[in-house]
């Protein structure tokens, strides 16, 4: 906060917006915020520079064996809201990926394949990486409804490919 100001404090294992919060330098709730999502210390948090480019959505990118599906999913918070979560009211709108959003997959995929990670979600806001998910990453029905798709047929393909792989 002392670097930027405004930041996001958030679980470290958190999920779908909850416990989410943006605090100001100076906000005189900063110490039991921490406190709180710490456990007293027990539990690692995840603070992380306020984006202000968060108005415009935050993109879910689907890496699939490391390679990106050609759409992001926007999650634009709902009115008077700050996160961009579908459970938590965010509009969902498929966009194509930019070349931005080609040159961060890139640079993450194929770490995340030499891992053996198969399915992963890139969440990117303005310019930024700011999370990548790989336990439940959300947006395939939304981008399958909005673009034709079948995000789970080339997962499938893909573990499919992977096991005839292993069995040759």
């Amino acid at each position: 906060m002392k670097e930027h100001g405004k930041v996001v404090l958030k679980p470290f294992d958190g999920m779908g917006g909850r416990s989410v919060f943006i605090v100001t330098a100076g906000d005189l709730n900063t110490n039991v915020i921490i406190e709180t999502l710490t456990d007293n210390g027990a539990r690692f948090t995840l603070a992380q520079r306020y984006l202000p480019e968060i108005v415009s959505g935050d993109k879910r990118i689907l890496l699939i064996d490391g390679k990106p599906i050609d759409y992001a999913l926007a999650r634009i918070p709902a009115p008077g809201e700050s996160r961009g979560n579908l459970v938590m009211g965010a509009r969902g709108e498929g966009r194509p990926l930019t070349e931005r959003d080609r040159w961060l997959c890139a640079e993450v995929g194929p770490t995340l394949a030499a891992k053996g990670v198969l399915f992963a979600g890139l969440d990117v806001i303005g310019d930024y990486l700011t999370e990548i998910n790989v336990t439940s990453p959300t947006g395939i029905r939304e981008l399958d409804r909005q673009f034709n798709i079948d995000i789970a047929a080339k997962l499938i393909a893909a573990i499919d490919g992977k096991l005839a792989a292993k069995a040759t």
